[in-house]
């Protein structure tokens, strides 16, 4: 072989390996842009939890649920005895449970859930501005788990 073709294969092996490494980093980040198009990024703090006293063993709990720009919920179902009004405080949320439409609600606009709701789709609809809803729960006053993650794979 010639001293031209040995510098010819260098440089394609050059060549080979930048492309292979050029593939290999994008391969790698296209998950995480997949990944973050679709975190659950939501905060929920307790805004109010008592017993309702005239009704025995249930409970008014209410949370507020907060959403940075493009945030969203886990696909998740709710408390067998969950009652639930929902209250947008400001921003925009797409809500969709089982069996209905996905809607977008407005700042002052609301809607409610019946028990053992299934609850697909809870983002806020913005990707600039952050949103924030108010849940009232009247529930069962020993039930822990209010809103219950779907699991891997499946719905409830």
């Amino acid at each position: 072989m010639n001293i031209r073709n040995v510098d010819l294969v260098k440089v394609m092996k050059m060549r080979t390996k930048s492309i292979s490494a050029l593939l290999l980093a994008t391969i790698t980040m296209a998950p995480a842009a997949v990944i973050g198009a679709t975190s659950y990024n939501d905060t929920v703090k307790t805004n109010f939890s008592h017993p309702i006293s005239n009704v025995p063993g249930k409970s008014l709990v209410a949370v507020e649920v907060s959403y940075p720009p493009g945030g969203a919920s886990a696909p998740h179902h709710h408390s067998d005895s969950a009652f639930i009004y929902a209250y947008v405080v400001s921003g925009q949320v797409a809500s969709q449970v089982e069996g209905q439409p996905e809607h977008i609600y407005r700042a002052g606009e609301c809607w409610y859930e019946t028990p053992r709701a299934h609850h697909l789709i809870r983002r806020n609809a913005s990707e600039t501005e952050p949103a924030k809803l108010l849940a009232v729960f009247v529930v069962e006053t020993e039930d822990n788990a209010l809103t219950i993650p779907d699991h891997v794979g499946g719905s409830k």
